[in-house]
């Protein structure tokens, strides 16, 4: 881990981050559906799993959707979707086998922006893989459920430990606070019709409770 990461987060910390990194995941069995979805975000291993997962013929076709945020657009000038979409080609994904989603600002454009893309290509899927951060798993299972109920969803991501990942980003910061976003989401956005509910275990909401006094708040919505 990077010297910057070591000073970022205490080992109580990385205990509590551990915890909401274990509940994010959802750890399904990929199995083969109609087409895949690429969510946006800073890290290009989105990109690289997705292209793994093609090979492996679990989908025909992926849309990469995504366009800027604040932590991406330093890294992915134009846009995340057009940069994973490079970043498959590359890793031998043929063009004819990707959709470019440039639009999207959060996980729900994610979603409604995907299957607009999708249907205008003639694409109507009965099963979606979902590929995103490993700790977007569980939010984006809940956001694909409550805005396209239609579909059965399957999520992946690369299969790596919160050391790995940490270690692989290099700001053990950024990637608490974004662990933190994403339970804070997952607890609010049912009630704000974003999201299905799911259930949050006692001490999940307690490591929460923990990072968020302790400043990792930077992902936090207000509300």
């Amino acid at each position: 881990m990077s010297e910057r990461g070591q000073r970022a987060i205490g080992d109580g910390q990385r205990d509590a981050a551990r915890r909401l990194w274990d509940y994010c995941r959802l750890g399904h069995e990929p199995r083969a559906c109609a087409v895949g979805i690429g969510l946006g975000s800073h890290d290009l291993g989105v990109a690289s799993r997705a292209a793994e997962l093609f090979h492996a013929g679990m989908f025909p076709v992926i849309v990469f959707s995504g366009g800027n945020s604040r932590t991406t657009v330093a890294r992915f000038p134009r846009g995340e979707a057009v940069h994973y979409r490079e970043h498959a080609l590359a890793l031998g994904v043929p063009d004819a086998a990707i959709l470019v989603e440039p639009r999207a600002r959060n996980t729900g454009e994610n979603v409604t922006f995907s299957r607009r893309v999708l249907a205008g290509a003639g694409i109507v899927p009965e099963s979606v893989m979902v590929v995103c951060k490993p700790y977007a798993e569980r939010r984006s299972y809940a956001t694909v459920r409550k805005l396209w109920p239609q579909v059965d969803v399957v999520c992946a991501s690369e299969a790596l430990g919160f050391e790995e990942y940490v270690k692989g980003i290099g700001d053990a910061k950024l990637v608490v606070d974004m662990l933190v976003g994403d339970v804070q989401r997952i607890m609010a956005y049912p009630r704000l019709g974003f999201a299905v509910e799911q259930d949050v275990p006692d001490e999940v909401r307690a490591a929460y409770e923990v990072l968020v006094r302790d400043g990792f708040t930077s992902r936090l919505v207000a509300g």
